[in-house]
């Protein structure tokens, strides 16, 4: 009875909590202007990654003439560009407002996607995506930024949910485009369907920029929304822990990064996270389709079976998101999760290549991708828990560690992926299957490690900044849910 009674009054907590005055309103504000023009951004850019796979299966690669893990090679140089960007970009975060930042970043990047339909080598589309990768670099690890300078603790898990489904909604709805672009476009004015698709791609992406230009808020300490009063900034600035905002660019600042715990803990965690979404960030399940020993898809069927993948991601990313909130911030959970995932879909797949005629390895594989598609949930989770742990830091230093997860993953992506998941290796990837057990392994001891010395942490700073401010100067947000 006493534990029954205990969830209801958390639950009550959790969606009827306290405001300071004006409060509410003030985080309405934010949640419609922040979240629509990033999730917006980031489906139009999560729509383009998803449609060069689409358009590889909808004819590019007969038109084009690929050959052999060509495709792999255009990820790795869209994956190098996005390397070089991350951390330069979220540093110019602190010298560019973000609504002129953003915005510019989406201009370019949409050019370069319409220029794609233009290209007749392999070739040309590396050295477009290369650049594009550079400018898409700040839109991820920006976002994240942005969230965690103005939403509190337990706000933050579930706007980073809804912000990373918005990612996987685009790589979903990219299949269903595709397929209805080559069905009423493919030929007109001598286009093949897949250019139309890149084209249609670019077009998208411009009014969103202009609406982030005009709307976006920037920082808690640097807005001039016109939609903010002056006592909504002042309220936004005293949501979150006081830190000096020094510029970044000293060789000590740099020292301190490198040297930090919190760099090489956090950056360390997301290349082995990042790994574990092998499966479906390198379109296995569409690359299985396309050389299945016994069935032959249609267009239409490589391009929409796909899409059940991100389906199942955006539910277990809202999912956890809002769990780990509800739990206090226990973002860790989710490392188990993901690496029980990971073993026992590689597992299925493996036993499955043991008799690739038979008609339920067809099902096995399809369901063990599906359920593949829930490691997406550690997306949002991952950088909320450094958003988290970093906010009593500099504001420069949280911007260059999250900068530097996603800089260290894709650095291991753009090998990682063609040692265990070149498209010469479809249907069954057996070297990626083993690679998949061992990361999710190593994700558990390093999830274990990380979760003691920042739950050590927290607990020390947050006594010291009681101490430094006194607990009455400032009254704490309860968090808007």
């Amino acid at each position: 009875m006493t534990t029954t009674t205990t969830t209801r009054s958390r639950l009550r907590e959790y969606f009827h909590t306290e405001y300071q005055p004006g409060e509410r309103k003030l985080v309405q504000k934010i949640d419609f202007f922040i979240l629509t023009f990033c999730c917006l951004s980031y489906f139009t850019n999560y729509l383009d990654r998803s449609n060069l796979n689409n358009a590889y299966v909808s004819g590019m690669k007969e038109d084009l003439g690929f050959e052999g893990n060509q495709l792999n090679m255009i990820n790795t140089c869209f994956t190098v560009g996005y390397v070089i960007g991350q951390i330069p970009a979220n540093l110019s975060l602190h010298y560019i407002k973000p609504r002129y930042f953003f915005p510019g970043c989406m201009v370019v990047w949409a050019g370069l996607t319409m220029v794609t339909a233009s290209v007749h080598r392999p070739q040309s589309i590396m050295a477009i995506r290369f650049f594009q990768g550079i400018v898409e670099a700040t839109t991820f690890v920006g976002t994240h930024y942005i969230l965690g300078s103005w939403y509190t603790e337990r706000e933050l898990g579930k706007r980073s949910g809804i912000f990373t489904a918005s990612g996987l909604a685009g790589t979903m709805i990219g299949g269903f485009i595709q397929t209805g672009i080559h069905t009423s476009l493919d030929g007109r004015n001598g286009l093949s369907g897949w250019r139309w698709l890149f084209i249609i791609d670019g077009i998208i992406t411009l009014p969103i920029a202009l609406y982030g230009f005009l709307f976006f808020p920037d920082t808690p300490s640097t807005t001039s929304a016109f939609y903010l009063t002056e006592s909504e900034k002042a309220l936004a600035v005293s949501r979150v822990p006081p830190m000096e905002d020094k510029s970044p660019i000293s060789w000590t600042f740099f020292k301190k990064c490198l040297t930090s715990w919190f760099f090489w803990g956090f950056v360390i965690l997301w290349i082995v996270a990042g790994e574990t979404e092998s499966f479906s960030i390198n379109a296995l399940l569409a690359l299985y389709m396309k050389s299945h020993p016994t069935i032959k898809y249609t267009v239409s069927q490589l391009n929409n079976y796909p899409t059940g993948i991100p389906a199942v991601g955006i539910i277990s990313t809202i999912f956890w998101a809002t769990l780990t909130d509800f739990l206090n911030g226990k973002r860790y959970l989710v490392g188990y999760f993901i690496a029980i995932t990971g073993i026992a879909t590689s597992a299925m797949i493996l036993a499955a290549s043991k008799d690739p005629t038979n008609p339920m390895s067809t099902s096995v594989v399809f369901a063990a991708y599906y359920w593949a598609g829930a490691v997406y949930a550690c997306q949002a989770t991952f950088f909320a828990w450094a958003n988290d742990t970093l906010r009593y830091e500099e504001h420069m230093f949280r911007a260059v560690v999250l900068a530097g997860m996603n800089l260290g993953s894709n650095a291991v992506n753009a090998w990682w992926s063609i040692i265990f998941y070149g498209a010469s290796m479809a249907p069954w990837f057996t070297k990626g299957m083993w690679a998949m057990i061992a990361v999710s392994i190593l994700l558990v001891i390093w999830t274990a490690a990380l979760s003691y010395t920042t739950s050590k942490y927290e607990k020390r700073r947050k006594s010291e900044l009681e101490q430094s401010y006194g607990t009455n100067d400032r009254k704490v947000s309860n968090d808007y849910a």
